[in-house]
Parts: C-alpha cells; structure tokens; sequence
C-alpha cells in the first residue's frame, strides 16, 4: 500500500516537473544559443512568459475550420502529457511503469503529429497543405528508425517496457556494447527529426518555403497556439528524458526511495544542462539542410538501426 501510495505521489512529481521545466529547457537552448553567437539573448524564463501571454488571448479561427481544427491542440497536447507520464525523469517504478512501453510512447508521439498535421489540412491553405505533407514524409523515415531503436532495445533487455531496460541498463549489466553506441546515435537522430530541430527544420524559422512545423501551425492563435507551443516544448522534454534515461540512467531513484528523489532531481537536472549545450552548440554550427536531404539524413539512422539489430545478432551467435 505505501509502495503505491510512493508510486503515485512520483507520478504527480514527475508530471509537475516535466510541466515546469519544459519551457525552462527551451529557454535555456535558446539562450545558450545566443551566447554562442555573441548576443545576451532573452531570458530563460521568457518561453513560459510567451505562453502565459497566449493563453489570454482569444483565438481567431477561419470560417472554413471545422472541429478537426479546434479539438488538434487540445489533442495534440493531451497525448504528448500521456507519453511524458510513462517516460521517467528521476525515478523507476512509478504508478504508470507497467504501461510505460516504447510501442506505446511512439504511438502517442505519432497521435499528436498526426493532429496537427490534420488540422494544417483542415483550413485548406497552402503552407498547411505543405508543412503536413513534409512532416508525414519526415516521420515516414523517423518512424522505421524508431521502432528498430525499440527492437534493438527488446533483444538487449528481453522487454520494450521503458522501466525496465532503464533498470537493466543502470544496473550496468549489459555493459559496453557497439549496438547500444549506433542505438543512442540512431535515437539523437530520431529525437532531431520529431521535435524539427536543425538540419531538420529550423524552429526559428517563419521563411515560407523552408517551414515544416511552423508552416502547419499558421493559422492557429491565443490559447489554441499555446497549446500546440506547450506541447512542442514538452516533447523536447519528453525526447532529452527518454535519452537520458535509456542511455545514461545513472543516479535514478526507485519510486520506493523517497529519500533518493532530491538528488536524482538533480542529476536530472544536470543531464538536461548538459543535452541543452550539446544541441545549442550543434544547431549553432550547423546549418539546416535542403528539405529534399532530410531523407537521407534520416535514412543515415535507420541504416545505423540496421546496424544495431545485425551487430546484435552477430555478438548473440557469437556468445
């Protein structure tokens, strides 16, 4: 009983943090970013003040719109909230560990894309029509790469529960492996794709012709556009946690260990520092690619995927 009174009150934990620090993350890249380049950039704390400012707002919504394109941020938002729910941050054994399964994160990533992309349908512009239709393309490259991510893990671990191979994998018990190098590869690059960093796509970015989710995003305003904004930031979030927790579990807490969740915060904490300078000095020195090689861009992570699962078998006959 105390056990599932602990889970659930990690569970709450968990979902307040990853609520509060997804606009902080944003900030913080944003702001790493402007360093780089010479300028003091805005303040950490200014994606969370953009937000507030929008959800005062009231939404101006064309006459053609139907329901598809009221009800897509809301639904665009709620399934990112339920896949950040079953990703941990600081803590295993949460009330939702049971269900926290790789197939079932991809599926609700792949449920709020496909709202948007819907809803940039829905109005009948032309930047809409153009947005979804490169994102759909993208994700039918992302998706493949992601899901031999998730069997590569399955044959490592034995499972695709997402607790359980960051168990396995923070126990070190598995070790050193080159599938688990082309795996975190393949992931970075996925991770690029879903949240259209650069090269992917450039979130800065309002030029027409180069704007992927930006472009199906036009026409949305007030608190409609906070929420697709929110549930952007939070899948950055969503993204650098599954990271860290697969490929870097150290210091994680049990849902049992209440004593342990303050410094598991803050190893937390640092994992996301430092996931927010890698990627700010790597779009920093890197420029966005031609919307006709994101392709192959990302067909370079599902050959490295390939590679995991081949290497995998070969160490496996071998053993």
């Amino acid at each position: 009983m105390v056990s599932a009174l602990l889970g659930l009150l990690a569970l709450v934990l968990h979902l307040a943090l990853m609520l509060a620090a997804a606009p902080l993350l944003t900030g913080l890249i944003r702001r790493i970013k402007a360093r780089l380049v010479g300028r003091i950039g805005p303040p950490v704390t200014q994606p969370a003040r953009d937000l507030l400012r929008l959800l005062r707002k009231q939404p101006v919504v064309s006459e053609s719109a139907s329901w598809v394109f009221r009800a897509a941020p809301a639904t665009s938002f709620a399934a990112t909230l339920a896949a950040a729910a079953l990703v941990p941050s600081f803590a295993l054994d949460m009330s939702t560990a049971p269900f926290a399964d790789l197939l079932v994160v991809a599926g609700l990533l792949a449920l709020s894309r496909a709202a948007t992309a819907l809803a940039a349908l829905d109005t009948g512009t032309a930047f809409g029509g153009i947005g979804a239709s490169r994102e759909m393309t993208f994700s039918a490259f992302a998706e493949p790469a992601m899901f031999l991510v998730i069997y590569t893990l399955a044959l490592l671990v034995g499972t695709t529960n997402l607790d359980a191979i960051a168990g396995v994998l923070r126990e070190g018990a598995l070790g050193l492996r080159v599938s688990l190098g082309l795996v975190a590869l393949t992931g970075l690059v996925v991770a690029i794709a879903e949240n259209g960093r650069i090269p992917v796509d450039n979130p800065a970015t309002h030029l027409e012709l180069t704007m992927v989710h930006e472009a199906m995003v036009l026409e949305y305003s007030g608190r409609h556009l906070a929420l697709i904004e929110a549930g952007a930031m939070l899948r950055l979030l969503l993204w650098a946690s599954l990271l860290a927790a697969v490929f870097a579990p150290f210091g994680m807490a049990n849902a049992d260990a209440p004593l342990r969740w303050l410094p598991a915060i803050g190893l937390w904490a640092v994992k996301l520092g430092l996931l927010a300078a890698v990627l700010a000095l790597f779009e920093t020195g890197t420029a966005k690619m031609r919307v006709f090689r994101v392709p192959e861009f990302l067909g370079i992570a599902v050959l490295l995927g390939l590679l995991a699962a081949i290497f995998l078998f070969i160490s496996q006959g071998f053993a």
